[in-house]
């Protein structure tokens, strides 16, 4: 389960620290805690709540942990991600996907961010990282259990399930015409679409999208970071959408 292929084979990942792993125990995704001494002594709570704890050494905490500093508590949880039409039911508002994302860290950060905005769904569209993948579970920081994520390689199949699903897809390019201080439509259900952070959105997503806006940049920094300007999109869209 410490790789993309063990953990699609197992339809389990690990999820590491008492953040990550009160979250999933709170949502029910745990099948077996592994505890060092130490770690069960800091957090007697998170042992009472599993269904299975096994105790571990520290040098199986570090085996097991992709951090130069284990906390010693690791949960073995099941995957989280589901269809796109789960993800997208009801009567959603706003979702982010997530086109051909590569780093974890980025991933993890962004779905935190959509969590904190209120975000309906997250979707990670086309050859983009995997959502269980370890420095991923810990920059969500629980928010991977908090909202439904899906996954589909087909970039066209995510975006015409948004728009059967009533969603607006807003393409965040830095080099667009509109930005957020003048683009239309945010308060309306959207789909916020953010890219690679090497190579943005491909043309044909560009195209196909009902709206291309930009961050505006005030100060001389060239960009912003992806998940720094998709938290900025996100709350544009929340922000419009108050009571």
């Amino acid at each position: 389960m410490t790789t993309r292929s063990g953990r699609e084979e197992a339809g389990r990942f690990l999820a590491e620290g008492a953040r990550a792993v009160r979250e999933a125990l709170r949502y029910g995704r745990v099948h077996e805690l592994f505890v060092t001494e130490a770690a069960a002594a800091r957090h007697p709570d998170l042992l009472d709540q599993a269904p299975r704890v096994s105790p571990i050494n520290q040098r199986a905490a570090e085996l097991l942990s992709e951090t130069v500093s284990p906390q010693g508590l690791v949960a073995v949880c099941d995957t989280v991600t589901v269809g796109l039409d789960t993800a997208l039911a009801g009567s959603p508002r706003l979702v982010a996907v997530l086109v051909g994302i590569a780093d974890p860290g980025n991933a993890g950060t962004v779905l935190r961010a959509a969590d904190a905005a209120g975000a309906d769904a997250v979707i990670f569209a086309g050859d983009a990282v995997d959502v269980h993948n370890g420095k991923c579970v810990r920059a969500s920081t629980g928010s991977l259990f908090h909202l439904p994520v899906a996954r589909d390689r087909d970039v066209a199949a995510v975006l015409a399930a948004c728009a059967r699903a009533g969603l607006r897809t807003v393409a965040a390019h830095g080099y667009a015409d509109e930005d957020l201080r003048s683009a239309p439509g945010l308060a309306e259900p959207t789909a916020w679409l953010f890219g690679n952070e090497a190579h943005g959105l491909p043309e044909d997503v560009l195209a196909s999208a009902d709206a291309v806006v930009k961050v505006p940049i005030y100060g001389r920094a060239e960009s912003l970071n992806l998940a720094t300007a998709a938290a900025v999109c996100l709350y544009a869209s929340a922000l419009r959408n108050e009571p």
